[in-house]
């Protein structure tokens, strides 16, 4: 029912996650961002940003022709919507969960995935860079952190604000991060990361690479992106 094109990255693990959450039948299609899949046309004709993930959906609940979905944020409501599951229908638990997925939309990923390029993998070591965004990734845990201190989950009951985040976080060392000192995000991490689903989706990605995704060759492909390459 769900076609998935999906590489093993953090915004790819938010939607097995979720489909492994739910029991939905679903298909991965690779999509090897290092090898420049991305820009195949027919991955351009659902995915117009030239990034991961994206579905489509073969039986929409309009009973009409399959519909194209792109924007990780965007397919984690549309799913919740479609499954009656992660997303409250109420008012206010909704909103309190959209304004948290939009958190990591807007916050949490953009930042630690800066945080990634320049300690990890820009040619130069910049370390006014480095510090700006290990800066904003440490306010960030905090802002978690807080919000985790007495609620399980971010938006009380687990949720697709939970699928998004939890992702971002796995890498903390990485990010130059130490969990002790948010111990209220560490055991929110925790027990997300032992769940049956969450185990399930990361091996699932194992099955797909364990090639790390950007070397010498993929550098070129993933950082030296224009105009031109949206065909």
């Amino acid at each position: 029912m769900i076609e998935l094109y999906y590489w093993t990255t953090p915004n790819g693990h938010k939607i097995t996650m979720f489909l492994e959450e739910t029991g939905i039948d679903y298909t991965i299609h690779p999509v090897n961002i290092g090898g420049g899949d991305q820009f195949k046309p027919e991955f351009l004709r659902i995915a117009p940003n030239n990034r991961i993930p994206a579905i489509r959906d073969t039986a929409p609940a309009d009973g009409g022709e399959a519909i194209a979905i792109f924007e990780s944020g965007a397919i984690l409501q549309y799913l919740a919507e479609k499954t009656g599951q992660f997303l409250p229908t109420d008012l206010r638990g909704r909103a309190e969960t959209m304004q948290w997925l939009f958190w990591q939309m807007g916050g949490l990923g953009p930042m630690l995935g800066q945080n990634h390029h320049f300690r990890t993998y820009a040619p130069e070591k910049l370390e006014y860079a480095i510090t700006r965004y290990e800066n904003e990734t440490n306010r960030l845990y905090g802002v978690l952190n807080k919000r985790l201190a007495d609620r399980a989950f971010m938006a009380g009951a687990y949720s697709i604000a939970d699928m998004a985040s939890y992702p971002w976080i796995v890498p903390y060392e990485r990010q130059g991060q130490n969990l002790d000192d948010f111990p209220h995000l560490k055991r929110w991490f925790f027990e997300i990361r032992e769940r049956p689903a969450t185990i399930r989706a990361y091996e699932k990605a194992k099955a797909v690479s364990q090639t790390a995704t950007v070397n010498e060759e993929s550098r070129k492909i993933l950082f030296g992106q224009t105009a031109k390459h949206v065909v």
